[in-house]
């Protein structure tokens, strides 16, 4: 499978009276994008802001980021089961925005717990989103909305501007041009290389998906068993956040750290990429050995990998989901590498004991609730509704877990744990 992202560096981003692309200058038609949104019914009104890097701005409360992207005519479907008909993703060509990112505010969210993009300031330089260019979109939903449904539309808006954005780019020659091919397990000619492959979980039972919540293809992973993905499906729209982004925006699936460092030491003739395997946190005992089981053996007999690296999706829980799929995979002969945050969530033994095997003895820790910052007002705020905005503006402590791309359970954390 060959993946070809056609790279289109953006260095601005403003409203204007056409969506174009100029350049390195990429102007919106607010009303326009408008129109387009609120085809959804279930939406009354939205407004459209744009924030640039630097700004002393303050957004709340983000149900997902995203990076613009759409795929040229044959190339496939743009984010299937969402957006488009189900079909596969990870192949022909894809027109990306890199330096733009679409931010979708909630309004229907509360503060706790919700996340928060700080664009200065100490905060805002441990996330990867404050260079960025971001095009804000707050939808407002009709009246007597129900909850699930209303975070259903914000997904489907989430989805239709990205790709309405990076449209306008596909005529235009990109600046450069980034290709993703792995023949999948059965590869040929490699030198006997070590063969790695990545386990993801994209979901928790912890907090049960909604009918309508589209998180892998479309569907809301309920009864979901682990399922194989060619690393290109991660990047090219397979996989999106769920209704609560748990330290997993959309936009770092499209750009996977994991993967693409993966694919990095592949086309450098270090390692071998085999494939990659979606799973999620189960919710009972049972069901989690039957994943864990699952996915290790597939890694084991499937994939033949020697080693794999995994991440977890949420708090707590999962990460007995995480160490017992690597103590499975240990078992089998295949090394591991498991990716952490909130170890310290609530500082109790109890917490420690979910994590216990002596086996998985490489853990790359991406911060947690031990990292935080007093901030002052912020010169702009974009919230979710007036009373919003003027609490989310004031003075306040931010916890790095609250602060979107900071504790990331995909792995592009800038926190760094020390001992001392």
């Amino acid at each position: 499978m060959r993946l070809t992202l056609a790279i289109h560096q953006i260095g601005s981003l403003s409203l204007g009276a056409a969506t174009l692309l100029d350049g390195n200058k990429l102007v919106v038609d607010p009303e326009e994008l408008r129109l387009l949104i609120l085809e959804d019914t279930r939406l009354r009104s939205v407004d459209i802001e744009t924030v640039s890097p630097g700004e002393d701005c303050r957004i709340g409360v983000v149900f997902d980021i995203l990076e613009p992207r759409a795929k040229e005519s044959g190339s496939g479907p743009n984010f299937p089961g969402i957006l488009d008909p189900i079909g596969v993703v990870g192949q022909g060509v894809t027109h990306v925005l890199r330096g733009v990112a679409v931010t979708v505010v909630d309004g229907g969210a509360g503060l706790e717990n919700g996340k928060i993009l700080e664009m200065t300031g100490p905060a805002g330089e441990a996330s990867p989103y404050t260079s960025l260019h971001h095009l804000v979109i707050t939808p407002h939903s009709a009246e007597n909305v129900v909850r699930h449904s209303e975070q259903a539309a914000l997904r489907l808006a989430s989805v239709k501007t990205s790709v309405y954005l990076a449209q306008c780019a596909l005529e235009i020659t990109p600046h450069s041009a980034e290709i993703f091919e792995s023949d999948g397990p059965v590869v040929k000619g490699r030198g006997g290389l070590p063969r790695f492959a990545y386990i993801g979980q994209v979901h928790s039972r912890q907090r049960v998906a909604e009918i309508d919540e589209k998180i892998l293809y479309g569907d809301n992973t309920a009864g979901m068993v682990p399922v194989s993905l060619h690393p290109n499906e991660w990047l090219d729209g397979a996989v999106v956040t769920c209704n609560r982004a748990m330290g997993a925006e959309t936009y770092f699936y499209q750009n996977h750290p994991v993967i693409l460092e993966l694919y990095r030491r592949h086309q450098d003739d270090e390692i071998t990429l085999v494939g990659t395997l979606a799973t999620m946190a189960a919710s009972d005992n049972d069901e989690r050995d039957r994943n864990c089981m699952l996915a290790a053996e597939h890694a084991k007999w499937n994939l033949a990998a020697d080693g794999v690296i995994l991440t977890k999706y949420g708090g707590g829980a999962p990460h007995a989901d995480m160490s017992l799929t690597a103590r499975r995979c240990e078992e089998l002969g295949i090394r591991t590498t498991v990716q952490v945050s909130d170890m310290s969530w609530d500082r109790r033994a109890e917490s420690a004991l979910l994590f216990n095997y002596p086996v998985v003895d490489a853990i790359v820790y991406v911060g947690g609730r031990d990292t935080d910052w007093d901030v002052p007002a912020a010169g702009r705020v974009i919230g979710g509704s007036g009373e919003l905005a003027e609490e989310l503006g004031a003075p306040r402590r931010l916890i790095a877990t609250n602060v979107c791309g900071v504790s990331s359970q995909q792995g592009i954390s800038r926190l760094r744990a020390m001992v001392h």
